[in-house]
């Protein structure tokens, strides 16, 4: 039989009865409480995550992004989307983005945009018809053509021209140039005839077949 710890021979016999009658149990449960002590200290540690800012609903291309558009979410480090933008509070959406989508670079107005498409030269251009403009969408391909009011005629000044980003019209003020500026991506030997059009003529488009 094994020896009897001192502690436990000074008990009052009582006690020491008691403690022997349930060594077993006793032991069982030490020895439980050592390995739950032992599985949590090397339990591995909860995953690292990454913030990233989503859109919180359904948002149009050329919607200026506020606060309440965006929610967080948390991102284990190898799912973050390449192009996450930390702040994108008050930039211009290129195009839509879903509810839960990360916002990423590609999804707004700015260089980003244009080094997706580095065989274009990113144009901003006023149509002054806005409901003509409201009709384009971001992927669009079209024709420029312009039209001289005063003495007549059009000509196209660029073809299979790319839709960027179509910012909504803003109701501006009195005196406020008319019409609506939209993202394009022009052939880069168009650039000059493009912009002397918007400036000098009537500028509409046409859908590329």
């Amino acid at each position: 039989m094994p020896s009897i710890p001192p502690r436990l021979r000074a008990a009052p016999p009582s006690l020491r009865r008691a403690v022997l009658r349930r060594r077993r149990p006793l032991a069982v449960l030490c020895a439980a409480a050592a390995v739950a002590v032992a599985v949590h200290s090397v339990a591995a540690p909860p995953p690292a995550t990454t913030t990233v800012l989503t859109a919180a609903h359904d948002l149009p291309g050329g919607a200026a992004l506020a606060a309440d558009d965006l929610t967080a979410v948390e991102f284990t480090p190898e799912s973050v989307p390449e192009g996450a933008v930390t702040d994108p509070a008050g930039r211009i959406l290129a195009a839509p983005v879903r509810a839960g989508e990360a916002v990423t670079d590609v999804r707004l107005v700015g260089e980003d945009l244009a080094d997706a498409h580095p065989e274009l030269a990113t144009l901003p251009v006023r149509f002054p018809d806005a409901g003509q403009a409201a009709l384009l969408e971001v992927g669009d391909r079209i024709d420029l053509v312009a039209t001289d009011p005063q003495a007549g005629g059009t000509r196209e000044v660029a073809d299979s021209v790319l839709v960027l980003a179509t910012p909504r019209a803003d109701p501006g003020t009195a005196g406020a140039v008319p019409g609506v500026v939209v993202v394009l991506g022009v052939p880069p030997e168009s650039v000059a005839d493009v912009t002397e059009a918007g400036v000098r003529w009537f500028l509409g488009y046409s859908w590329s077949r």
